[in-house]
């Protein structure tokens, strides 16, 4: 990719404003005096995300929004007029053949958990229960003083087709706390001095909402689910405000070479908020970021509804709520039992009247309701839930209302079919994350039986619905990469090209759907698709830029491709 510049001599007059008003009507004059960067983007394909004019061989950029898209003549129009006026450094990106897209925007990640996964101990492609044992070791050889924190195992593939207990930890650590979460963050495996540390302990009773996993013998193996979880994690140091400012600059720095122009920060807590906005005016965060808060740090939303910083970049958008658990530690939520655990149905983490309670608040101030559920009994009641507050009928009144409201569910991965349509009829978008499915769908037919896979994953029957879906990654419980969401959406293959005959391979969806998803959707789920989510006249300036055409490459050549640009709000952030 090349850069070059041009050198503007003058200011705008009035006369060169008429010109160009003339050549290209009120498009190009309206963003003369807006001052910022002014680019002229070209040499490759580029995407634009609109549906009259979904290609084009240039963009221009004036003041961080998108004053031009169509042919590089006109372009070029454009910049000799520009040229004759303006009084600023006006410069052109040459894509070398690269291919720009709408930014892309992860529309469900955990901002502060990304940067921590970078900072602890990372055990994302743990192969095996052996493998977590030595990477455990090298980590406590390295980091000899205090508890050890680590995330991101997933014991779906492993030889010993078991989780990790206590045991297995205490062969390697055992004269200090070890907690080592499982990538979902449902559960996680806990080394006696933890359990020690967290009182836990034969007799302890299983949370509301969660529980401690037991041996024959009625001892704790070492695995916690969902709340259970707490007794030992509450009693562990927790991140300081230094380390959550690495975090937040580490998460930033990653996800800009990705490609990602912006995430929505699910479950963040108020000091987060506060420490993005800090950096943010600081400079140091570039990234778009949405936060949908937890409830213990929502009082100030609430209290003032959403809002934004003074950069623009930082937003709090609503609440984040929770109403079951995750499939593969069977805290999913079902409306029958596991098929490979017939005495569970999984575990509800809130009840109607609490999560109503919160609702309301959030509707006072016009704020948005994020809830998480991932069984079918969670979906169902979250849908009924929102049905009661948003009409109460089910009936067009509702859908309106729940299209103002924007209230969405958060990874909607097991829907009993006849609750598909409630989506599009209450208005409520469907938050996915496709990685989550090529992951899962090597276990979750075990979890369901084949009947409950036709609801799972559905991502072509919601759409055909009618249905929102924007996705997202869940990063760090998935990698974080654009390019694998894309390719999961469209492909519904694992990483290494293998589907069962289970895998639902009539649920993936076009490239043309799948770029809706991570980039109009994500704008329309934070209520800023006038201004974000497309290349249109007046939008946002925020590309993703690609070494590949995601659009006609065969399905593996997408995971081949590289982030090789991105831009926000006009500004060059990553390469260039």
């Amino acid at each position: 990719m090349t850069t070059r510049r041009h050198f503007l001599a003058g200011s705008v007059a009035a006369a060169a404003s008429l010109a160009v008003s003339r050549t290209a009507g009120a498009g190009v004059k309206s963003f003369l005096t807006r001052g910022g960067p002014a680019l002229l983007v070209m040499g490759g394909t580029i995407y634009t995300g609109a549906v009259n004019r979904p290609k084009v061989e240039a963009v221009l950029v004036l003041g961080g929004r998108v004053a031009y898209a169509g042919s590089l003549a006109g372009a070029r129009s454009q910049v000799q007029l520009l040229e004759s006026a303006a009084g600023s450094a006006f410069r052109t990106l040459d894509l070398a053949g690269a291919t720009a897209f709408p930014g892309f925007v992860d529309a469900h990640a955990h901002f502060v958990g990304i940067g921590l996964r970078e900072l602890t101990l990372n055990l994302e492609g743990t192969a095996s229960i052996a493998e977590l044992k030595t990477r455990l070791a090298q980590f406590a050889r390295e980091q000899p003083n205090g508890p050890i924190t680590g995330r991101g195992w997933i014991e779906t593939h492993w030889p010993e087709k078991r989780f990790p207990t206590r045991a297995d930890v205490d062969a390697v650590v055992k004269d200090r706390p070890v907690y080592l979460e499982r990538a979902d963050g449902h559960a996680g495996v806990a080394n006696s001095a933890a359990l020690a540390l967290g009182g836990v302990s034969a007799a302890t009773a299983d949370p509301n909402g969660g529980q401690v996993l037991r041996g024959a013998d009625g001892k704790p193996t070492g695995m916690l689910i969902d709340r259970a979880q707490n007794l030992v994690t509450a009693r562990l140091p927790q991140p300081d405000t230094t380390m959550k400012r690495e975090a937040l600059r580490r998460a930033n720095r990653l996800y800009l070479q990705r490609g990602w122009t912006g995430l929505h920060n699910m479950s963040a807590a108020a000091e987060d908020v506060v420490l993005a906005t800090a950096l943010a005016a600081e400079g140091e965060v570039k990234l778009r970021s949405e936060h949908y808060l937890d409830p213990a740090g929502a009082d100030e939303v609430l209290a003032r509804g959403p809002y934004a910083d003074a950069t623009g970049r930082v937003r709090v958008r609503g609440l984040k709520l929770y109403a079951d658990g995750a499939l593969g530690s069977r805290g999913a939520a079902l409306l029958a039992p596991y098929q490979d655990a017939a005495k569970s149905s999984g575990l509800l983490q809130m009840a109607k009247d609490e999560a109503q309670r919160w609702m309301k608040r959030a509707q006072q101030v016009n704020a948005q309701v994020a809830m998480h559920a991932i069984g079918d009994r969670g979906n169902r009641l979250v849908l009924d839930w929102y049905q009661e507050l948003l009409a109460g009928d089910g009936t067009s009144q509702a859908k309106a209302a729940g299209a103002a409201r924007r209230w969405r569910i958060e990874h909607a991965q097991v829907i009993s079919p006849q609750d598909i349509p409630r989506f599009a009829q209450l208005g409520v978008i469907a938050s996915m994350q496709p990685s989550h499915a090529i992951g899962d769908l090597y276990f979750a037919g075990a979890r369901l039986g084949d009947l409950r896979l036709k609801g799972a994953y559905a991502w072509r029957s919601l759409l055909d619905a009618g249905a929102t879906i924007c996705a997202g990654s869940d990063a760090p419980v998935e990698k974080g990469d654009p390019l694998i969401e894309f390719y999961a959406a469209v492909y519904r293959h694992s990483l290494e090209g293998f589907a069962g005959p289970s895998w639902g391979l009539d649920q993936v969806v076009t490239r043309a759907q799948a770029l809706r998803m991570l980039t109009w959707a994500p704008a329309y789920a934070c209520g800023r698709e006038q201004e974000l989510g497309s290349l249109e006249l007046g939008k946002r300036a925020d590309l993703s830029v690609f070494s590949k055409d995601l659009m006609t490459v065969p399905p593996a050549e997408i995971l081949q491709a590289k982030a090789v640009m991105t831009v926000v709000d006009g500004e060059v952030v990553f390469g260039g």
